[in-house]
């Protein structure tokens, strides 16, 4: 660790060496790094990461270029880490993604930003940026940039900027009130339709984190229905001048002036939202959803085709006891949207400051539940067939958010409100929850009991076996700490939920202890303690080799560990063999390239179709954008053997998007379990105190219509492991697989 920055602008140091004050970690296999005068954005060098030719990158890896340093002169303080970058590809897919990390006291980590929603593949110097808050117990600071795939990524002209002391807002819990929630609920769904579909200028510019914090506290007190309507109305207004709230109940209220046509305006145009799915400014090319401000021609005022009317507002119950007209399209002249600000919009309060948002302030929470409720209310595509109480939701989290103790309890308030989504993608993270550690085992679902599957060398040799059943964890009984982990996952299937829970009951604190209480295949219950560490992380269940032929004739691909390169080099072998079995237990590292072999007509994927939502509350008509499906064509040699494909719960959307075609095709043998149930591009989100949010921003459906979500791929030859089986040692989907094939 350096005490201080060095060699941000790669002048010092020799060509063709590692950049003088900056390391590659571990030297990972397939990367380089050093000083190049090839094409500096500034002075005479800059630093290249690479991928080595003649070398095989570990799969999942990546190149990495960083510095470590301390954290102590940033504790407390905002900073910014700016670099210019460019990129390019060789031979396949390549990206770039700068990266900052805060390690805390006791092995915890802090702030955390590796630009994944925002990678990098301009092939042009830019710059780009990662704006932390460092942690009060920081200890390091680590910052860099990595390289994902075959080709190259300059990196020029670091900076590390301290901004200032941060303003920390930490408002102390408190419960809401039944006029505070019903003022609050009100609040957020007024936000939603005002942030997601009013179209004004000063809307679309507004910074809505800063004013989902800000109104849970102007509105929580208001006294009654009056208030609550006037507060709104005041709140709003500078952003959207013609939204109108009132009691609900009485006599609903005109229009706002200001949504007629100007007359004599010769250049008038109409302005309303349109989203593919919820769009974000992510900078990712690849990102296939998308918000935008349609802009269409209104000569004379005439409302274009399939355009809303400004002059005929969406009217909905807020409810305590107020109601709203929104307008969803707004006349707009050469100068903007109509009518024009009269004033320019205040300043928010503390939108100027360095304020550091976080989970241990009570408005944050309230406002993150209000920010996150709306992008699902609005688009999540599958309310149509979880028919979870979403509204109920709402409040629940609402309730959880106003009392909850820290961050970390809010991160269960959150966790649970996906939860209802019943999102296989769904969950919520946070840097100061990373796994740290894990016990020396893994768990499995077995004849309905909690089973070791598989335990490190020295937990076998004091006697711990696979096959053993787990009574007790920590005092408790078993099943009901698995089932309490589960009730904390979203998932659209039972098995995906387990699968998770299964994982992360090993988890915890480094040198933490489980004691376990289990049943021995033989001889009386015993007691085991067990010591969480970080070597165990790495605790894989055991396979064959990668690509090995398992007799004569029979080929094993685990696909879940190979790139195309791997089977590409054994195609002609396959080509020859009588059967293949290819392992999809978990998440393809190969592209759908493989696929072609296996057809003698050109197939496709399932139906992957983006919302197209132009309405509040999913009200008005959905279309839906499905370009982008696999479209692969036969490709030599087509591979005749007898295949068979092995599947469980824990293979998920890019997993089912190939068995997808499997099924539809009927190209193989489908030899396990049921898959997870979840397909469709995840679309994360960030929320302030660093609440980091994953969800599914796309519908799949089967290849004939057919509702994919909550049912998955099913198995053509079920096969669920036994208990004896995992005393034998014995892999018994795959044991069957290589029967299937063999006949």
């Amino acid at each position: 660790m350096q005490s201080a920055p060095a060699n941000l602008d790669f002048e010092k140091g020799s060509t063709g060496q590692v950049p003088e004050g900056w390391i590659v970690p571990s030297m990972i296999a397939g990367y380089g790094a050093e000083l190049t005068e090839e094409n500096p954005k500034t002075g005479k060098r800059a630093a290249l990461l690479k991928s080595v030719p003649g070398t095989k990158a570990e799969a999942r890896s990546f190149g990495n270029l960083m510095q470590a340093i301390d954290a102590t002169r940033y504790r407390g303080h905002r900073v910014r880490y700016r670099a210019a970058v460019r990129t390019e590809s060789e031979g396949g897919p390549a990206r770039a993604q700068l990266w900052m990390r805060v390690d805390r006291a006791g092995n915890e980590m802090g702030f955390f930003d590796n630009m994944g929603a925002r990678p990098i593949v301009n092939g042009e110097w830019q710059y780009y940026e990662i704006v932390g808050d460092i942690d009060e117990d920081a200890a390091v600071l680590n910052f860099g940039m990595m390289l994902m795939g075959q080709g190259k990524a300059w990196l020029d002209d670091v900076s590390l900027e301290d901004l200032g002391k941060l303003v920390v807002l930490a408002e102390s819990a408190r419960p809401l009130t039944k006029r505070g929630l019903e003022n609050l609920t009100a609040f957020t769904r007024l936000l939603g339709y005002v942030r997601h579909f009013h179209p004004s200028d000063e809307a679309g510019a507004a910074d809505w984190n800063v004013l989902a914090v800000e109104g849970m506290r102007f509105v929580e007190d208001a006294r009654d229905s009056g208030e609550l309507a006037q507060r709104l109305q005041t709140f709003f207004s500078t952003l959207a001048p013609t939204v109108r709230v009132f009691p609900a109940g009485g006599k609903t209220p005109a229009p706002a002036t200001g949504l007629a046509p100007p007359k004599d305006e010769p250049a008038l145009k109409v302005v309303s939202y349109r989203h593919t799915g919820f769009g974000q400014k992510t900078g990712n090319q690849y990102n296939p959803y998308k918000t935008e401000r349609v802009s269409k021609d209104a000569p004379e005022g005439k409302v274009p085709e399939n355009i809303p009317d400004p002059q005929k507002p969406f009217m909905a119950d807020l409810g305590g006891g107020v109601s709203c007209l929104v307008p969803l399209a707004l006349y707009a002249d050469a100068r903007g949207t109509l009518p024009h600000a009269s004033t320019a919009a205040p300043k928010n309060s503390t939108a100027t400051q360095l304020v550091k948002y976080s989970g241990n302030d009570r408005a944050t929470r309230l406002a993150d539940v209000a920010l996150a409720w709306n992008i699902f209310q609005h688009f999540y595509p599958y309310f149509d067939v979880v028919k979870t109480d979403w509204p109920r939701a709402l409040q629940d989290a609402l309730s959880a958010a106003a009392t909850d103790a820290d961050e970390k309890a809010f991160l269960l308030t959150l966790r649970r409100m996906v939860v209802a989504l019943h999102d296989g993608h769904g969950g919520v993270y946070h840097a100061g929850d990373s796994p740290a550690a894990s016990v020396p085992v893994i768990f499995g679902w077995v004849e309905n009991r909690l089973v070791i599957t598989q335990a490190a060398a020295a937990e076998r040799a004091n006697g711990l076996q696979p096959g053993d059943v787990v009574l007790k964890i920590d005092g408790r009984d078993a099943v009901e700490v698995l089932t309490e982990r589960e009730s904390l996952i979203s998932g659209a299937t039972e098995q995906w939920r387990r699968f998770n829970a299964l994982t992360r009951i090993r988890f915890g604190a480094k040198d933490s202890e489980m004691k376990l209480d289990v049943q021995p295949r033989t001889g009386s219950p015993r007691a085991v303690v067990l010591k969480r560490d970080a070597e165990s992380l790495a605790l894989q269940e055991t396979r064959p080799q990668s690509v090995v032929e398992m007799k004569p004739g029979i080929f094993y691909l685990d696909l879940d560990r190979i790139k195309d390169e791997d089977w590409k080099a054994v195609l002609p072998q396959l080509e020859k063999a009588t059967g293949i079995v290819f392992d999809l237990r978990g998440y393809p590292s190969v592209s759908p390239a493989l696929i072609s072999h296996l057809i003698d007509k050109p197939v496709e994927s399932a139906r992957w179709m983006i919302p197209i939502i132009t309405a509040p509350d999913r009200k008005g008509p959905i279309t839906y954008n499905e370009e982008g499906r696999w479209k692969l064509e036969p490709t030599a040699p087509r591979l005749k053997a007898k295949i068979a494909f092995l599947t469980d719960g824990r293979a998920i959307s890019y997993a089912e998007s190939y068995m997808g075609i499997i099924e539809a095709y009927q190209l193989a043998s489908i030899v396990g379990e049921p898959t997870a149930g979840t397909n469709g591009n995840v679309n994360p989100l960030t929320l302030p105190g660093g609440y980091y949010v994953a969800w599914t921003g796309m519908k799949v459906l089967k290849h004939d219509g057919s509702q994919h979500h909550g049912i998955g791929i099913r198995p053509t030859v079920p096969v669920s492991r036994t208990i004896r089986g995992i005393i034998e040692g014995k892999d018994e989907q795959l044991e069957r697989a290589i029967t299937v094939v063999s006949q």
